[in-house]
This record gives structure tokens, sequence and C-alpha cells, in this order.
């Protein structure tokens, strides 16, 4: 029987990332694609390349993807070499690089889901970690959300 701890980890990281189940929603909208992957599915580069209060689309992204590979990290014993400045100092990406940091996201959430299932205990440090994931990530969703709807105001006649 799977940890009932690991198993909410898992439910909640999924809606961030994947958006709602069928039947219902923890906290997103209960509307397909309400997840990141939904939410970054339909932008092109250059909409990820807007800067809106200081930052883009794209290094939000990026970030996101940069803290999911450090938690990750962490939850295998490892102790990463952090920058996380770098990830800041995108200002804009071209086609290939914009698939490039969605398909990275997308590799490193899956990754995170198979070191979650590969746990063998759980400490506090581990849990807070986990936790920390599903909040870094929301609150970067939000973000990138609130993003979107400034760079696709509709214009006035």
């Amino acid at each position: 029987m799977e940890n009932p701890m690991l198993a909410a980890v898992k439910t909640l990281l999924k809606e961030t990332f994947e958006g709602p189940e069928a039947n219902g929603s923890w906290y997103t909208e209960s509307k397909p694609g309400s997840g990141l992957f939904g939410t970054l599915e339909g932008l092109s580069a250059e909409d990820a390349s807007i800067p809106v209060n200081g930052t883009t689309i794209a290094a939000q992204t990026d970030h996101t993807r940069y803290y999911l590979w450090v938690a990750r990290s962490y939850l295998n014993g490892e102790e990463p070499d952090k920058d996380w400045e770098a990830s800041w100092k995108i200002t804009s990406v071209d086609t290939n690089t914009w698939t490039q940091f969605t398909s990275e996201l997308q590799h490193e959430y899956t990754s995170l889901l198979t070191t979650i299932d590969s746990l063998d205990s759980l400490d506090e440090q581990t849990v807070t970690g986990m936790l920390g994931a599903i909040a870094h990530s929301a609150y970067h969703l939000g973000s990138i959300r609130q993003m979107i709807k400034a760079i696709k105001v509709p214009s006035q006649n």
C-alpha cells in the first residue's frame, strides 16, 4: 500500500503540472489545461519572451525546471551546485530554445515523480522538500497565468 503522504504529494504535483483530474480540483481551476503544461502549451517563443514586471515567462519556466532539478537532487541525497540567479537572466528565447525549456520542464517533473516513487522512508526534511516543490511550482504557475493575462490584453478600440 502506498504511503498516504507520498500519494498526496503526487496528486498535488500532478494537479500543478498536468492539471486537475476529472473529478475536480484541490486548488487550480477545475477545467482542462489549468496546470502548468496546459498553461504553457499555447504560448509561442515570442509570448514567452515578452517582459512583464522585470521577468519573462521563459525565465519563470526555466526557474521552475531548475527548482525541480534541485529538489530532486536533494531527494536523491545529492548536494547540487546551485546558481539560482542563472534562470532569471533569461530575457528571450527562440522557438527551439522555448521547445527545449518546456521539454526539460516535463523531464524534470517526470524525474521528480520517479524519485518520489523510489523513496523508502520519510523524514521531516524529505517531506518539507516535497511540499516545498509543490508550493514553489504552484507559485510560479500563478505568476505565469497572471503574466499571460498581461500579455494577452484584448485591444481597446
